[in-house]
């Protein structure tokens, strides 16, 4: 037998099989990513509710412990049964003696990246945001990833002025960033050098978030207080 019949003789792949194979292969697969997800999702779940937690407590440095609450379709706030349940929740802080020292928000919107979650503290007392921080953040090393950690920028946050308009219908002065170094009004961000767009970001994300929070928990605090 020549050359040309052995070559004959050797039987053509079957690409059925082959398809079928793959398909078997990407099927395994695919059950093997919905099962570690599954498995995984309640320890991830666990593990964002115990960092927001912490996170409550730096917003409001005076709390030493936190109540949820759910802003209901309603209007009206009811306790919640934990951090990490479903719903629009907000976190009241209570003192050594249970008196209400101020409110963690969760608000979030578009940065230079892609959507920036963060916690603030609001004081009834101050009529400000005590407190800032980041949860949530893709924005570019270096640059705009400075809106966690620089302490200029987080000084901001010491007493940022959200005081509403004498009849509680919306912030006085809505939060706006100015270029760094030309802050002059309480409810200004100094914004990061370099960093203008996540900075424009956060003050963007507040000014909205403040909207339409500030005028529900002041006309819900004795619900907090209780």
């Amino acid at each position: 037998m020549n050359q040309k019949d052995n070559q004959t003789s050797v039987a053509a792949p079957n690409s059925w099989h082959m398809i079928r194979a793959m398909g078997g292969i990407g099927l395994l697969c695919g059950l093997l990513i919905v099962m570690t997800y599954e498995a995984t999702l309640p320890i991830i779940d666990q593990k964002k509710a115990e960092y927001l937690e912490k996170a409550i407590f730096v917003v409001l440095p005076d709390a030493a412990s936190i109540q949820p609450f759910e802003w209901k379709q309603s209007g009206e706030f009811a306790q919640a049964a934990g951090v990490g349940v479903p719903g629009r929740l907000t976190f009241a802080g209570y003192d050594q003696q249970n008196n209400l020292v101020g409110i963690a928000v969760d608000a979030r919107g578009q940065g230079f990246q892609d959507v920036i979650r963060i916690l603030y503290g609001y004081s009834f007392e101050k009529q400000a945001i005590i407190g800032f921080v980041v949860l949530e953040s893709k924005e570019t090393p270096g640059l705009g990833d400075k809106i966690e950690k620089d302490e200029n920028f987080l000084r901001n946050f010491e007493a940022l002025d959200v005081s509403l308009t004498p009849d509680g219908s919306t912030v006085a002065n809505p939060i706006v960033a100015v270029k760094n170094g030309t802050k002059t009004e309480s409810w200004q961000l100094d914004a990061i050098t370099g960093a203008t767009i996540s900075s424009n970001a956060i003050a963007n994300i507040l000014q909205k978030s403040t909207a339409e929070w500030m005028p529900a928990l002041v006309e819900n605090k004795t619900v907090f207080e209780k």
